[in-house]
């Protein structure tokens, strides 16, 4: 399917990426003008561009970004978008949106996130960790502008935590004249070493990663202006207090950062000097619990306005010069952009859509996608994207939106294969706290025939969403089990965004037991609704917090859950990163409690139900060590279970086989380990 647009300044042209089927993994970089679309780079047409020999850091950048296609994986463009710019195995190549073919920019190294200045005339890139800036035309040499003073340190990257946690990718902005840039500069050597290794293959030496493990050290982060003319001033806060840069930027109105606490309970917005690097508070979110990132903010407009979210109530808001814009009830998801005084972002008025809206002042916010699905999009010169996900599938529509009424100009294709099964849930809002769920059937059931084995086929903790009126491959797979003779339900719990700050934020402390008391009550709630849901034969199954979900359920609720199947969960809370678990949990140090009431580990005792364990031995992510080490308390503790490690895998296996056979081996052991339906009981 078409993804990552940008939209030309005066608005004629959107540059996309799209694969070439849903087998061909190889991404190409397509242009969209005049109702047509043009391919501007395709990875087989390039020379010396037929390998996929990437350097380590953009390999770590696509992992934690969970990127599965290969060839053109992102590109950028210059402020007009005459010039876009992306790696290719390692190699710097740039097109001319206007025509010609796409051709390669002579480069210090191996290549890593390549942005064209806001005027097209050079080029900046990170090489072997250090910032690199080079003319496009080839009439100015290569030049390092920031140098790594050592193997820990890195300029122009994001660090992990940024990347795994907070949703910032980047790691350096140009000025708007083109002059400078704003870069990010990590040290990782006060973090703690992990060591990776391949079971599989003990003549290679372990990976060895710097991890910030819950109340261990985090990489040190700084930000410096850099002229190219050679040039450098550090930027200025107090780094102690506010240790995380959660994001940075440099519009019109100068250079600005946003910076947080390690408690999370406070981020402030910072303007820059640029030529002090001085910074002035311009202004100051606080959270008893947590103070939550809302992609895109801050932000400023063309005026100079702030543009940031407020939690009001149990409304998160969109806020423009301080005023909240959106009204009670609709809740912010993400600024997608900003052009003048117009604001495009994303909101939720019902927790199972997302839909892309449009703030401007005196017209205040208009609705523009359509369909009940989740929705993103791009904006400018007077033409938005409206992409996303129905029940019918993916679209991506081409919208005019600079007159006095939007109207669909155009649509790009997507060439996403239809999926083998087609998912037909039933949306269902379930229980006292109206706990939003889908309930998918196998297609030949008809109601009052047979009582069915139930699936619970959650994610069910914060950031993420499954229950949703779209066709997402989740939901595919939820039928999929369906097809296979299940009834499975599909459940958002406390802690999972779409509903407000009191929703999101009633795990402050426990990620447990909230998520999993949901997970009961959806499914006695479903079973009282649907007679045929058989509650004495019921599984669970999910990956990640899901898995953690699974394994959590079969551990404290056995009188409910009989079954599960647990993929890279993370039984032990201590053993994740700084900023994602002490958002929820708090340090640990302080609140060893939380720790101790949210992990697996120390409970394996209570095990009396079958559970399969599943993991990726790579997994940077969620160590291995989770499983092995609540695998040993389990066999301590004389609780058999199953345990499949995965031989090379990361967080998500990325081989398609795998995957196919790993579905068919959850479907296999969960029949065996229910007990006997009722009628064959009998008959026996």
């Amino acid at each position: 399917m078409p993804r990552q647009f940008t939209v030309s300044a005066d608005g004629r042209r959107v540059l996309f990426l799209r694969t070439g089927s849903g087998s061909d993994p190889v991404g190409r970089l397509w242009q969209y003008e005049d109702g047509q679309e043009r391919l501007l780079a395709d990875p087989a047409l390039l020379t010396g561009a037929g390998s996929e020999d990437v350097p380590e850091e953009e390999r770590l950048r696509r992992e934690r970004a969970r990127e599965r296609s290969t060839g053109v994986v992102g590109f950028a463009t210059d402020g007009a978008a005459r010039v876009a710019a992306f790696a290719l195995s390692g190699a710097l190549w740039a097109v001319r949106t206007d025509g010609g073919a796409p051709f390669a920019v002579p480069a210090a190294g191996p290549v890593v996130d390549p942005r064209p200045s806001p005027d097209g005339r050079h080029l900046a890139y990170v090489t072997g960790r250090c910032l690199h800036v080079v003319g496009l035309d080839g009439g100015e040499d290569d030049r390092q502008l920031a140098r790594a003073e050592g193997p820990e340190i890195s300029y122009g990257l994001a660090d992990f935590t940024a990347a795994e946690s907070m949703g910032r990718s980047r790691g350096y902005w140009w000025a708007p004249d083109s002059r400078g840039l704003l870069v990010a500069r990590v040290d990782t050597s006060p973090m703690a070493l992990r060591y990776l290794s391949d079971p599989a293959d003990p003549s290679r030496p372990p990976q060895v990663i710097r991890y910030p493990s819950a109340g261990t050290a985090n990489a040190e982060v700084s930000v410096h202006l850099l002229t190219l003319d050679g040039g450098r001033t550090e930027v200025s806060w107090d780094r102690a207090a506010y240790e995380y840069l959660v994001d940075a930027g440099w519009d019109a109105h100068g250079p600005f950062v946003a910076v947080q606490s390690r408690d999370q309970r406070v981020l402030r917005t910072l303007a820059v000097d640029p030529a002090t690097g001085a910074t002035e508070v311009r202004h100051e979110r606080t959270d008893p619990a947590w103070v939550e990132l809302v992609p895109g903010t801050p932000s400023r407009t063309a005026a100079g306005a702030l543009v940031l979210p407020q939690d009001a109530g149990d409304t998160r808001h969109l806020t423009v010069d301080g005023h909240r814009v959106t009204p009670e009830g609709l809740q912010l998801r993400e600024v997608l952009g900003i052009e003048g005084e117009r604001v495009l972002f994303t909101a939720s008025e019902d927790p199972m859509e997302t839909h892309v809206w449009r703030y401007e002042p005196g017209a205040g916010c208009r609705r523009l996608s359509r369909e009940p699905g989740v929705w993103t999009g791009a904006a400018r010169g007077g033409t938005t994207v409206v992409t996303g996900s129905t029940s019918q599938g993916d679209e991506t529509h081409v919208i005019q939106d600079d007159g006095p009424e939007p109207r669909t100009s155009g649509s790009i294709a997507s060439l996403a294969e239809e999926p083998m099964v087609t998912p037909r849930p039933r949306h269902l809002s379930l229980g006292e706290r109206e706990l939003r769920a889908c309930l998918y059937l196998p297609s030949g059931h008809r109601q009052g025939t047979k009582r069915l084995p139930v699936l619970l086929d959650p994610y069910g903790g914060p950031g993420m969403q499954l229950a949703v009126r779209a066709r997402r491959w989740s939901g595919c797979v939820s039928q999929w089990f369906a097809e296979q003779g299940f009834a499975v339900l599909v459940t958002d719990g406390r802690g999972t965004p779409g509903r407000g700050p009191r929703w999101e934020k009633a795990v402050h402390g426990d990620q447990l037991w909230p998520a999993l008391e949901d997970q009961v009550d959806a499914v006695r709630a479903a079973g009282e609704r649907f007679p045929d849901l058989d509650l004495g034969r019921v599984a669970i199954r999910g990956w990640s917090f899901g898995g953690f979900l699974a394994a959590a359920a079969v551990l404290h609720r056995p009188d409910v859950f009989h079954a599960a199947v647990a993929g890279a969960p993370p039984t032990d809370q201590r053993m994740y990163d700084t900023h994602w678990k002490e958002r929820f949990l708090g340090h640990p140090d302080e609140h060893p409690e939380h720790y101790a009431r949210s992990s697996l580990a120390g409970n394996g005792h209570l095990l009396s139900c079958p559970l399969m364990l599943i993991h990726g031995l790579a997994d940077d992510n969620v160590a291995v060590a989770h499983t092995l080490r609540f695998s040993a308390e389990l066999l301590a503790a004389g609780r058999p279970h199953t345990v499949l490690p995965l031989p090379g895998a990361t967080h998500l296996p990325a081989d398609d086989a795998v995957n196919a056979n790993l579905l068919r081996l959850q479907r296999d052991f969960l029949l065996d380990a229910l007990p006997a339906a009722e009628a064959d009981a009998a008959a026996r």
